[in-house]
This record gives structure tokens, sequence and C-alpha cells, in this order.
């Protein structure tokens, strides 16, 4: 697919998109079923949104705080001397870590990570500042979610 014009998505791609933003676990029978196509069908579809990178991950909903990580910080960041990408993807490995964005304005990348406790936040943030490259940081602490994610097929109907 590399050198051939990628085609444009179907319908029935953005269908398949659209229930399984909704629910990951339907099998390409139930698809199928909603979607009077065969599984076959649905699957070979599938197959080339995953090839396409379209489709990244069929993934779970965890409610963290339930699990004790009720804490998520945002981190703002300076680095200097351009070495935004190499920071980025060093700190990117910490395991509390579950967003890393480049951004405009006065910070250079924006960090979203969860704790369980305000130990592990002091020394995340302790261990960002220690590094090269790092000019400064700014923590926030998150107080409530109001929402989280996105849901495509709430995109569609807009």
């Amino acid at each position: 697919m590399s050198n051939e014009k990628l085609r444009e998505l179907e319908s029935i791609d953005y269908d398949i998109l659209r229930i399984l933003s909704k629910d990951s676990r339907k099998s390409n029978r139930k698809l199928g079923e909603e979607l009077e196509k065969s599984p076959t069908t649905i699957g070979k579809h599938i197959e080339e949104l995953i090839e396409r990178k379209i489709l990244k991950e069929f993934t779970i909903m965890i409610d963290y705080e339930k699990l004790g990580y009720d804490i998520i910080a945002l981190v703002e960041l300076n680095i200097s001397q351009g070495k935004m990408l190499e920071v980025e993807n060093d700190i990117a490995k910490d395991p509390h870590i579950f967003g890393v964005y480049d951004v405009t304005g006065k910070y250079d990348a924006l960090l979203l990570a969860r704790f369980k406790t305000r130990t592990e936040l002091s020394e995340m943030v302790k261990n960002i500042n220690s590094k090269p490259y790092i000019e400064n940081t700014n923590t926030h602490l998150i107080l409530n979610v109001i929402k989280e994610g996105t849901n495509l097929a709430e995109l569609m109907e807009k």
C-alpha cells in the first residue's frame, strides 16, 4: 500500500468504525449482521483499516480511580536547545504518563499522568526537572474529570 494511492473510505468503513467506537468487542459476525454484510467482508475491511493505521488498537475503558489512581496531573514543560522530541520520547517511557503532546504557546510540551499518591507525582516531577534540557515545568492537579475521550460515532453525527 505504500506506493499505491490509498482509496477513500467507503461508507461500510465508517459504519464499522462507528460501531466499534461504541463496542470494540463486537465480532465480525455481529458486525456483519448489523450491517447486512458477510463476516468475511467485514474482516477484510477491518484488516485494511488496521493496515492503513486508521484502526490502531482494540482496547477497554478502565476506571482508574476505582483502582486507586485518583491523582491526575497535567505538567507543562519548557525544553531547550531543540531537544524536544528526544526529551519527550524519554519522558514518555514513564508508565504513569498517558499523554505527551507538542503544543504552541508559552510551553513546548504537555504531559498527562496518573498516580496513586502525591509522593509518586512528586518523584516524577523531580525526576523530569533533573533531566538535561528541561528549563522548567508547571504542574496542575486535575480536580474533576468532566469528560475524557472521544467517540467517533458522536463526532460523525455532528
